[in-house]
């Protein structure tokens, strides 16, 4: 992976760990890309 690149992160159910997860990732500025089941 490059510089120039910025990985991709996904999440299936945000639940009490995932969506912990998700927005840690969100704040640091990474896209994320989140569907809740």
């Amino acid at each position: 992976m490059s510089d120039k690149e910025s990985p991709q992160v996904g999440f299936v159910g945000l639940g009490a760990m995932g969506m912990g997860m998700a927005q840690s990732l969100v704040r640091a500025g990474l896209p994320v890309r989140a569907y809740d089941i």
